[in-house]
């Protein structure tokens, strides 16, 4: 038998492709490799897997003059471009989202018709986020990584807190504009610890609509797209709550207005009870809530009425994180410092959320200040008052008549001026100042008592003009009496400032989804203590 075994070992040997064999085992070890890379933690196996990319924004835009075919809506846009597909005769148009190359033989009928040619004629290349740097985190010792991925919740934020305090400063980093910023360094350095260390427990409880359905279209819909993106995260979440370093109650007050107000009753109480007894389960269910009465839980409501909702549980109105679109500190709701100003984003359509955005050159914006809207409010009857068929230069109206509108729409009215008119309505917020930075128009606040979206890292001043409502009298002389230069650059940073207000489907670094989280984050981080360090 053992003979027989033998001649058989022998015979086998013979016959076998060595080749194949070892070009089998090659690959089994190298696809053994990929499978352990994958098991690393969040951020570094996204990190490692990200694909390679020709950074190309400094030639590219040095390259281009005005008659180029090459158009770059943002300088700081980059993108996978293989050259061997572009021939030197077709055009190469970048987008915020998008890059395509039109091929040279498209016809002039087709060029006519741009939108159709566009869907049908035009080659879309594979593509594409602007290639990011590599955050600090990824040269760190694997056992340094683990040490601070094992540390408990308080002392990870009190570690990041110390981190932030020492950030190195930011020199041309090829993400972040620093003009739009307070301290470019310690915000790239606090967004890198929270991609590092933040976990969000997301309570799943609550029945739908309020609580799990969100709302993504209309000028109330960041807080949907929020809890949307959320909820749907797998990277920043955890089920384990013990863990988490923030807790999310996720509810819409767009929906609880819409589930529960009585029309015409002008009476919100039902609204705030629902919430408040929706918050007592909570605290009922589970321990986390008692053990640091709401401190480290946040919501996040962008509808007029969302602060109105917190009033009748205490510890949600002046302990929970707010993130709140109506920012009005006059009101001692929205807590300055503590609280989060969240962005009113107008959604037309939840598909294709970033619909129509980009706007016109400057020597393209003949009209100086725009304004069209509906009469509420203390602020806008006082802009008619003094502005309406005053000025051929001030174009301020209520709603937009259909006489203009048939002429001109009212994105076009905002592409093709200077400054975008941004009045307070019943409450501090609107929605046109988003709607001014997607158009690239500089914004023009008039809301006293207002604290704009993520003021805590922005600089509003650097891309936007802020005017006191008693001023309203003085408004073109006021924009008049800022210089050229001083515009350019303003509505330059606008136009750098537009990614941080993206809404995207899966969310992409830095963008409004992230600079949420971050402030939110940040707010937390604020409560820690350096000295309670262990």
């Amino acid at each position: 038998m053992t003979k027989l075994l033998g001649r058989v070992l022998v015979v086998l040997m013979f016959r076998i492709d060595w080749k194949k064999l070892l070009f089998i085992s090659s690959f089994l070890t190298i696809g053994s490799i990929f499978v352990q890379i994958s098991r690393l933690p969040y951020p570094l196996n996204e990190w490692i897997f990200s694909p390679p990319t020709i950074v190309a924004y400094k030639p590219l835009y040095n390259a281009i003059t005005e008659n180029s075919p090459i158009t770059l809506v943002n300088r700081l846009e980059v993108a996978q471009l293989d050259p061997t597909s572009v021939s030197p005769n077709s055009s190469v148009k970048l987008n915020h989202s998008k890059i395509v190359v039109e091929g040279e033989n498209v016809s002039t009928r087709r060029r006519r018709r741009r939108k159709h040619s566009q869907r049908k004629h035009v080659k879309q290349i594979d593509v594409i986020t602007a290639p990011l740097s590599p955050p600090f985190y990824v040269n760190m010792s694997k056992d340094l990584l683990k040490h601070i991925w094992s540390m408990p919740p308080k002392e990870a934020l009190v570690y990041a807190r110390k981190e932030i305090e020492n950030a190195p400063a930011v020199h041309d980093d090829p993400d972040l504009y620093a003009p739009l910023f307070r301290n470019v360094s310690t915000f790239k350095r606090s967004y890198e610890l929270m991609e590092l260390i933040l976990k969000v427990y997301v309570y799943m409880d609550g029945k739908r609509p309020i609580f799990h359905e969100p709302h993504l279209q209309g000028i109330y819909s960041s807080e949907g797209w929020f809890m949307k993106l959320m909820e749907e995260n797998r990277q920043l979440t955890t089920r384990e709550a013990e863990k988490a370093h923030l807790f999310y109650i996720p509810y819409s007050a767009r929906q609880l207005q819409s589930a529960l107000y009585v029309p015409n009753s002008h009476n919100i109480k039902p609204l705030s009870l629902f919430l408040r007894d929706h918050v007592n389960m909570l605290a009922t269910k589970y321990p986390f809530w008692n053990r640091s009465h709401g401190s480290d839980h946040f919501l996040v409501a962008c509808h007029d009425w969302g602060p109105y909702t917190l009033t009748e549980h205490e510890e949600l109105r002046t302990n929970t994180i707010k993130a709140l679109c109506n920012a009005d500190v006059s009101e001692r709701i929205f807590i300055q410092g503590k609280d989060v100003s969240l962005p009113e984003t107008t959604i037309r359509n939840p598909r294709r959320p970033l619909r129509n955005v980009g706007g016109k050159r400057v020597s393209q914006r003949p009209i100086l200040a725009f304004f069209a809207g509906n009469m509420h409010g203390r602020v806008r009857p006082t802009l008619l008052k003094h502005w309406r068929d005053k000025d051929e230069d001030m174009r301020i109206y209520g709603p937009l008549p259909n006489r203009v509108s048939r002429i001109m729409t009212y994105p076009e009215h905002m592409k093709s001026s200077k400054y975008c008119i941004c009045p307070m309505g019943y409450e501090v917020n609107s929605p046109r100042i988003v709607e001014a930075i997607y158009y690239e128009c500089v914004p023009v606040i008039i809301a006293d008592n207002f604290v704009p979206p993520f003021n805590e890292v922005l600089n509003w001043s650097a891309f936007s003009v802020i005017i006191p409502e008693k001023d309203i009298p003085r408004l073109k002389e006021i924009l008049l009496a800022i210089p050229l230069r001083k515009y350019l650059i303003m509505q330059g940073n606008v136009k750098m400032l537009q990614k941080h207000f993206h809404w995207h489907y899966k969310p992409v670094k830095y963008d409004l989804f992230h600079m949420i989280l971050h402030s939110i984050w940040l707010s937390r981080l604020n409560q820690v203590q350096i000295h309670q360090s262990p």
